[in-house]
């Protein structure tokens, strides 16, 4: 493999380069040094191979050093600093990029997969180079993934499906996407693919001769009409069958089994020869596909169809120039190998995908939550399409079952917040309408509309859209989510027997916030549920753990002290039985007055909370903690009564109730009205007063007035 290797990068790099290489790989070598791979071959053979597929990709020098130096910082005592002196920045960028964060400790393997992955696409999205050295190092070990144990082969064989080979086809990198899924499929579905192999491995002979037959009467036909051409048969990759057997067809009825593959100089003689192919034999209705006119996402041009010869075997036609040869078997990785001849000068298709990886990880960087973020980068990676038309005649690429808002958002994040209908090929079609090939699509927007609905987030597939809806309701409308988390936790809190205000006095609450989901402060914590990225369960029951685990391994707050007068006055003037100049404060989830029976319960670090005996928060605490407490015979103070005023609804309703706690000059300290059905009013309002007598009273006086039907205390 030494020999090799270098004899290879003699040939494919000027002296100076040559050098430069070879420094790495003998810095390499000697950092590797007596570590071992599990096939009990020397650890130094692996990033050897790795160079030797980058060297035949065509690949930059810089991105082989990277590759003899890629493990370099994760498995031995060299640092980056080292590295970067040795062989500059560039080098070592690369090498970071591809190194998984093994020193860094995750509650799961989901999470370190999700961070791994985010690492390297941000590498990625910074240098594209990153990632066709991290599918090289993948391959690799795909090839010798019979060393490992049968559990670490399944892990690693579903990821690389998952992920890898899903890459690899966005980058258009078909020959390393084709060899990662047949790989992967060994391991995951092994008696299948040994079966296919059987299969396939049976008519070998009979497919060769045929192919052999039409590649032969095609170059005779090509010939007489003065095309230049180069005709050969194509393989099936047995992932690809394997998947068609899947979805439901049988072995025989894969028509691209037999395929041949023809490759011409320019777009004119590509359509010149589908003419000939199709006078030769009969092509097969809706079996013909278009993609130099339609390209697939990842720039994949090509024509396909499938025809019936005349021994009765259909077989697949692609049609492609030289160029688009190039793009479909390598990928980006065609900009470094053709750069002399087909892509000189051409960085177009290196701008295409890193764009693509930027808009990708625009999209995924605000998702906290690993298995979310997993999932929709998954969506992104299997871009099952759809093709439709702007109304200039521009052609979007859409994932399979998007909608006229996915449409909208592609366009514009305004475009589609204001969005309020959608045309397709003219005539207007509910939002929720999946889109169809070749369809003109309109958005109609009005600068009066007040933003998207919550509901389009059950219907929209693009996680970009899904991504741009809930940005909408996360800031454009951060109070009013502020508001209803608040009021969906309380009232869950409630529910469950607790106050909020207990559940969140709790620093180990504020710490888990912070570092697991990086929110600041509960203010976030109320926005994230209220525009629906948490339920209010996995918060309350979060809240509610930490709260008794804390309560567990914390000693008794307070000792009853045997010394002291068994009623003993606190600061407030309230009374607790055995307890002594002790902070107290008086609860907001029920907000006890003077006259209120009430009791007194020791909370962790926060003294003494007072509520009312009937308060509905005290049913289902520890009764251990709760101790007598009662309010002193002259009090001076003023408390706050919260009040529901119910009355039908009228113009003059809220100034009458107004106008009474005015003349009763009662302060007010907050109020809040609203109206139901149009006819029901309810008015929420919390007064000060110094006791239940003079609450009674007022509460008397408001049924008294014109309009007003029920009046509770809250």
């Amino acid at each position: 493999m030494d020999k090799i290797i270098l004899e290879k990068i003699k040939l494919h790099y000027p002296a100076e380069q040559y050098e430069k290489l070879r420094k790495a790989y003998d810095f390499a070598k000697q950092a590797h040094t007596g570590q071992k791979r599990q096939s009990g071959e020397d650890y130094f053979i692996h990033p050897c191979a790795v160079s030797e597929i980058l060297v035949d990709l065509g690949l930059d020098y810089e991105t082989v050093m990277a590759a003899f130096l890629h493990d370099v910082v994760e498995d031995t005592p060299c640092t980056a600093a080292e590295l970067e002196d040795q062989f500059g920045k560039t080098v070592v960028m690369l090498v970071l990029g591809v190194t998984k964060l093994d020193r860094v400790q995750f509650k799961s393997k989901e999470d370190e997969q999700a961070e791994n992955l985010r690492k390297m696409l941000f590498a990625m999205s910074d240098d594209i180079r990153v990632i066709i050295i991290k599918l090289c190092d993948r391959l690799h070990n795909m090839r010798t993934l019979s060393f490992k144990a049968p559990e670490k082969q399944i892990l690693t064989a579903k990821e690389t499906l998952e992920i890898y080979a899903p890459i690899a086809a966005r980058l258009g990198m078909g020959t390393i996407k084709g060899e990662l899924e047949d790989l992967s499929m060994r391991y995951i579905a092994t008696d299948e693919y040994y079966a296919l192999v059987e299969q396939v491995a049976a008519k070998k002979v009979e497919r060769q001769e045929f192919v052999t037959k039409v590649v032969g009467e095609i170059n005779v036909k090509l010939n007489e009409m003065n095309i230049k051409a180069e005709v050969n048969g194509r393989p099936k990759h047995f992932y690809s069958i394997y998947k068609k057997i899947k979805s439901g067809k049988d072995f025989e009825q894969i028509y691209d089994l037999i395929a041949v593959r023809i490759i011409v100089d320019n777009i004119k003689d590509c359509y010149a020869v589908l003419g000939v192919i199709h006078t030769m034999w009969k092509p097969l209705p809706g079996r013909f596909k278009d993609y130099i006119a339609m390209p697939k996402d990842n720039k994949y041009q090509s024509l396909h169809t499938t025809v019936i010869s005349r021994y009765s075997s259909p077989f697949e036609v692609q049609i492609r120039t030289s160029e688009m040869h190039a793009i479909a078997e390598y990928g980006i990785a065609a900009h470094w190998k053709y750069k002399e001849g087909l892509f000189s000068g051409n960085q177009t298709l290196v701008e295409d995908r890193v764009q693509w990886l930027r808009s990708v990880m625009e999209v995924q960087k605000d998702l906290k939550d690993n298995a979310e973020f997993l999932r929709s980068l998954k969506l992104d990676l299997y871009p099952d399409e759809v093709f439709v038309m702007t109304p200039k005649g521009d052609v979007v690429s859409l994932p399979q079952g998007a909608t006229g808002v996915d449409f909208a958002y592609y366009v514009h994040s305004a475009v589609g917040n204001k969005c309020i209908g959608i045309k397709m090929d003219g005539k207007i079609v509910p939002l929720n309408t999946r889109l169809t090939n070749n369809t003109i699509i309109e958005v109609i927007t009005s600068n009066n509309s007040k933003g998207p609905s919550r509901d389009w987030l059950k219907f929209v597939v693009t996680p970009s859209a899904r991504n741009k809806i809930r940005t909408f309701f996360k800031k454009e409308m951060r109070e009013e989510n502020i508001k209803r988390g608040r009021e969906m936790l309380e009232r869950e809190a409630k529910h469950r027997g607790y106050s909020m205000s207990e559940l969140i006095a709790n620093e180990e609450w504020h710490k888990h916030m912070r570092t697991r989901y990086s929110l600041s402060d509960m203010e976030d914590v109320y926005a994230e549920v209220g525009y629906g990225n948490f339920t209010t369960n996995k918060i309350i029951l979060k809240l509610i753990d930490i709260f008794k685990k804390s309560i567990a391994t914390t000693p008794s707050v307070i000792e009853v002290s045997k010394n002291h007068d068994p009623k003993n006055k606190t600061h407030s003037g309230i009374l607790i039985r055995g307890f002594d100049d002790f902070l107290i404060r008086l609860s907001h989830c029920c907000n006890p007055v003077p006259g209120d029976k009430i009791i007194g319960y020791v909370s962790r670090g926060r003294g003494v909370s007072i509520h009312r005996s009937d308060c509905p928060n005290m049913k289902n605490v520890e009764t251990e903690r709760i101790i007598e407490a009662t309010w002193p015979e002259h009090l001076q103070s003023k408390f706050t009564a919260n009040l529901e005023i119910i009355g039908i609804n009228s113009s003059h309703f809220l100034l009458d109730i107004t106008m009474m706690f005015a003349n009763s000059k009662k302060t007010i300290n907050k109020v809040n009205a609203r109206v139901e059905d149009d006819l029901k009013a309810i008015i929420s309002i919390g007064v000060e007063i110094c006791g239940v007598e003079e609450l009674a009273e007022l509460i008397r006086k408001l049924n008294g007035i014109d309009g007003v039907t029920n009046v509770y205390r809250v």
